[in-house]
């Protein structure tokens, strides 16, 4: 097999963060449950929007985020998702390419307006996440070239993306690719709305061994699992996929290949500012440390610092040096 030209090529939505501190009265007032994430159109985005305080603007995406993390950390990354041919997809674009990630998929005018997501954060640091897909649900099979997949390590995909159907073709296409190819794929459960949403179509992947290494919180792991106990929930999941990485939030994170099993803490940090891209940015480190050929314990250590770094600010791309913050396990 040929050497990749890239460790990882992510999948997922293309989308622009509207970051804006709020409170626990207003998101009562708004009727959003604290800490979750719902889908809303156009014109529900204008009227929050409208009604929210001032936001800040930074790219984001839950794949788009593990790209840029990957990249910071050295890794050679690409990522496909699609942007429209706006203001928002030029930011975007920019973003994306300026954090060191190939951008293989061009704007387009046909699409509607480039995805956002209005991210409401608490006073302690909860976020709740209100996001208009727009382009973003709109990227087409057409998009993925089975050249670009063959020539990653690693795909890795977001759940997110799988809820509308246009996506879902271009993902089971890159899946499809990947495999013929013998590359490993990747899978993040997204939240516990996707494993409500498509727990049988999950299920599935995993059954047919299409995924290689899946990721999930607890609460994803339990959901997918139909059950309260998350030992439980980790051993079956962990029987249908050959690497189970779960997230613990400030109890670190836990990786199960086989009989192989680490855990390891969560790194400590100075302040909580924002839990935004937590697990964007985990699941960039235990890549890196995955495409580097380092073991389970060494990569869960690699994502907990990553992790650590983005939720001590806003936003959930990386602003210090990762690699600096790795030290010793990437030397």
């Amino acid at each position: 097999m040929t050497q990749p030209r890239f460790d990882v090529l992510a999948i997922g939505n293309a989308i622009v963060d509207v970051i804006a501190d709020s409170t626990d009265a207003f998101l009562a007032e708004q009727g959003l449950d604290k800490g979750s994430m719902r889908l809303i159109d156009q014109a529900e985005a204008v009227r929050l929007y409208g009604a929210m305080g001032p936001g800040r603007e930074v790219s984001g995406g839950s794949a788009g985020n593990t790209a840029a993390g990957l990249a910071a950390l050295g890794a050679k990354a690409a990522f496909v998702g699609q942007v429209a041919d706006d203001e928002l997809g030029a930011i975007y674009r920019h973003d994306i390419t300026a954090a060191g990630v190939d951008f293989l998929v061009d704007p387009r005018s046909d699409v509607g307006a480039t995805a956002r997501s209005l991210i409401l954060v608490t006073p302690d640091a909860q976020r709740t996440m209100n996001t208009f897909l727009g382009a973003a649900q709109m990227l087409d099979a057409r998009d993925i070239d089975p050249a670009a997949i063959a020539d990653a390590a690693i795909l890795y995909l977001e759940g997110y993306l799988w809820d509308p159907d246009v996506p879902r073709a271009a993902m089971v296409k890159a899946i499809d690719a990947a495999r013929a190819a013998g590359r490993k794929v990747a899978f993040t459960l997204s939240d516990t709305f996707c494993v409500d949403r498509h727990r049988d179509g999950f299920w599935k992947l995993l059954d047919d061994g299409r995924i290689d290494i899946l990721f999930a919180n607890e609460a994803e792991a339990l959901a997918m699992a139909g059950t309260d106990d998350i030992e439980a929930a980790k051993a079956r999941l962990a029987a249908a996929v050959p690497l189970l990485v779960v997230t613990k939030s400030e109890r670190g994170a836990s990786a199960i290949a086989g009989s192989e099993r680490a855990d390891v803490p969560a790194e400590p940090i100075e302040r909580l500012v924002d839990t935004t891209g937590a697990g964007d940015l985990f699941a960039a480190g235990f890549l890196a440390g995955q495409a580097r050929g380092l073991g389970l314990e060494a990569s869960l250590k690699l994502g907990a610092i990553a992790a650590a770094e983005v939720i001590q600010h806003y936003g959930a791309r990386p602003e210090k040096d990762l690699k600096a913050l790795a030290g010793d396990l990437l030397a």
